[in-house]
């Protein structure tokens, strides 16, 4: 038994199977949410704010398809910096408005010096590539190396999904 288990009941299961693909597209998504299940929409509420502020569910948010957006092009940027401003230099990175996300990676020497990746969508590669150069000056100094990997097919589009 992992240390959520004791947070999650049956309505809790069934309130993540429901919505673990998204949300009912409707004017009161709670309510729609609330009669599947044969719950009232406060409790539907309550019971999805309480699993977010236990770390249940990290968090509700729109996922939009950037392809249909017109963004094709797929940049994963890699640093090399010092593992000490990983942490800070990451917080930097990821709160930039292109970067869809950001995170620490172990090095894997001598083939592999990158240790912070960062995500950048574009409509094409040199619009990445200009958005790299953005995050390559705000690194500065601090940057002693980086690439860029595109992405060449999607393997994935969805998050964990548990099963019923």
């Amino acid at each position: 038994m992992n240390a959520h288990e004791t947070f999650v009941d049956a309505i809790d299961k069934q309130i993540v199977r429901a919505t673990q693909a998204g949300l009912p597209l409707v004017a009161q998504p709670y309510c729609r949410l609330a009669e599947q299940l044969g719950l009232a929409a406060d409790e539907v509420m309550a019971r999805i704010e309480r699993m977010q502020q236990a770390g249940i569910i990290r968090r509700i948010g729109l996922v939009p398809n950037h392809y249909a957006l017109g963004y094709v092009a797929n940049g994963m940027s890699v640093w090399d910096v010092a593992d000490e401003q990983v942490d800070v230099l990451g917080e930097r990175i990821g709160k930039l408005h292109f970067v869809s996300h950001c995170y620490r990676r172990p090095r894997r020497l001598p083939l592999w010096p990158y240790n912070l990746f960062a995500m950048v969508h574009g409509r094409g590669r040199d619009e990445v590539a200009s958005l790299v150069s953005v995050v390559e000056e705000l690194l500065g100094t601090s940057c002693r190396g980086y690439d860029i990997l595109y992405s060449s097919r999607i393997l994935k589009k969805t998050g964990l999904r548990i099963g019923g």
